[in-house]
């Protein structure tokens, strides 16, 4: 399986040579052309010097020859001046190195027939020369006087200047192929020399293209970027502003809904309350004119006024719900108290309650109340609790109250289809300049916390 860092550098590669194919193109052609001058001009050279040892070999052969030569006569005539036997060995081995070194020079010049034309001549010479140098050492070994003669005669001094002019031709013709192969090896090295010029000068037009096509698209990349940074920050403060407009809109809306529900309370609570008081009042007159007269028609007047008592309960019920009058009467904690025995008696869960008066303003214990009353109306549906804590106090200068339970609660991270509650809460917080703080994990419950900085408190 092929790790994943390998198919993304793997793509990588793919998009450099997808968008600089020309250069990608250059480069590879010109190290392809580089290579192809490197081997070329080192394998002539290497033939070259292959070549140049060869004739270096021949020349030491040519030398070689001569110099044996010379020693071939240099030990005959020793051997016949001294007449001693040990002056013949520099001869035969001169004898033995003159056969191997012309068979050293008939191999270099296999292929040449100038050469080999200079090369017959000078072993046809050597030839006559040790013929001679063989029989004056046999003339001299059998007793005959002449053999000495005809060596001090020096009658072999033409065919050694003969040998020595052939063996200068040759060595000439060797000096002329040494410089030749020379000057093929100065020549492959200035060719070689001028190809990687050349094409280091186009490797750097290619780094030079590519170097600014990066350019480019780096500041291609770099506009993009501050085009996308500006519309970001475009949309950043469309955001904001939206953001501001719809907190702006729900606080107006909730304001607007708290000044609704205070109107209808007092409506009811004038007008409704009027009539249904006026009602039962007109009801306790006809009973009373009616007494003992008529035992049906005071039924119906009893059952009448119950009714009556019932309906006027229900207002003071409404009423509460739409705007509590103990919250302006008798305070915060009062109101949480019997909204927390209301609760209580309604859901028959246990309620603790540990409330602290908190001088605050009224539309932040307005806040509160709404916030402490959605809560417990979520425990009743939601929670499966049994026990629920209500705290309200002081902590590091702030309000702060809680509404706890020991709920099935659930993943605060898990996306939820119905959280319009908590966020009615959060938003109603949040305009206050508090903040709402939840904490829930399944089957420990959950905890409602909310905080209102030092601006909400009341000034004493």
């Amino acid at each position: 399986m092929i790790p994943y860092f390998c198919l993304g550098f793997d793509l990588r590669i793919a998009t450099v040579i997808r968008s600089n194919v020309l250069i990608v193109a250059l480069a590879l052609a010109s190290a392809l052309v580089m290579l192809f001058i490197s081997e070329a001009s080192y394998l002539r050279s290497v033939g070259t010097l292959n070549a140049l040892g060869e004739m270096a070999a021949a020349r030491t052969a040519i030398q070689g020859l001569e110099r044996s030569i010379l020693n071939a006569e240099t030990g005959q005539r020793g051997y016949l001046l001294t007449d001693r036997a040990d002056y013949l060995q520099p001869y035969n081995r001169a004898i033995q190195d003159i056969e191997a070194l012309f068979a050293v020079l008939e191999n270099h010049y296999a292929g040449e027939a100038s050469s080999l034309v200079l090369l017959a001549k000078l072993r046809s010479l050597t030839d006559a020369k040790l013929s001679e140098l063989a029989l004056t050492i046999g003339l001299h070994q059998q007793g005959k006087g002449s053999a000495r003669d005809i060596t001090l005669s020096g009658i072999g001094k033409e065919q050694m200047e003969a040998i020595r002019a052939l063996s200068a031709e040759l060595l000439a013709l060797e000096t002329q192929q040494v410089a030749a192969a020379r000057e093929d090896i100065y020549r492959t090295l200035m060719l070689s020399r001028t190809g990687i010029a050349a094409l280091s000068g186009i490797l750097l037009v290619a780094l030079f293209m590519y170097l600014r096509q990066s350019l480019a698209l780096t500041q291609q990349q770099q506009e993009q970027q501050r085009a996308l940074q500006v519309e970001r920050d475009r949309l950043d403060i469309e955001v904001k502003q939206r953001t501001e407009q719809l907190t702006e809109l729900t606080h107006h809306l909730q304001t607007a809904r708290e000044d609704e529900r205070n109107r209808l309370a007092r409506n009811l609570h004038d007008e409704l309350g009027a009539l249904l008081t006026s009602a039962k009042l007109d009801a306790a007159r006809i009973r009373s004119r009616l007494a003992g007269t008529a035992p049906e028609a005071l039924e119906r007047l009893a059952h009448l006024v119950g009714t009556l008592n019932s309906s006027i309960a229900l207002g003071r019920r409404i009423i509460e719900d739409l705007r509590p009058s103990t919250l302006a009467n008798l305070g915060l904690v009062a109101t949480l108290e019997i909204l927390a025995r209301d609760f209580a008696s309604a859901s028959g869960l246990q309620v603790h309650c540990q409330l602290q008066p908190v001088a605050l303003e009224p539309k932040v214990e307005l806040a509160i109340y709404r916030v402490v009353q959605e809560a417990i109306t979520n425990i009743s549906k939601y929670a499966g609790a049994n026990q629920v804590w209500i705290t309200l106090g002081v902590h590091e200068g702030q309000a702060e109250v809680s509404v706890r339970d020991d709920g099935v609660g659930f993943d605060t991270t898990a996306r939820r289809s119905s959280t319009y509650g908590l966020a009615g809460m959060r938003v109603r917080v949040e305009a206050e300049g508090g903040t709402l703080t939840l904490k829930s994990t399944p089957q420990q419950g959950t905890l409602i916390q909310v905080r209102l900085p030092q601006s909400a408190l009341a000034a004493a």
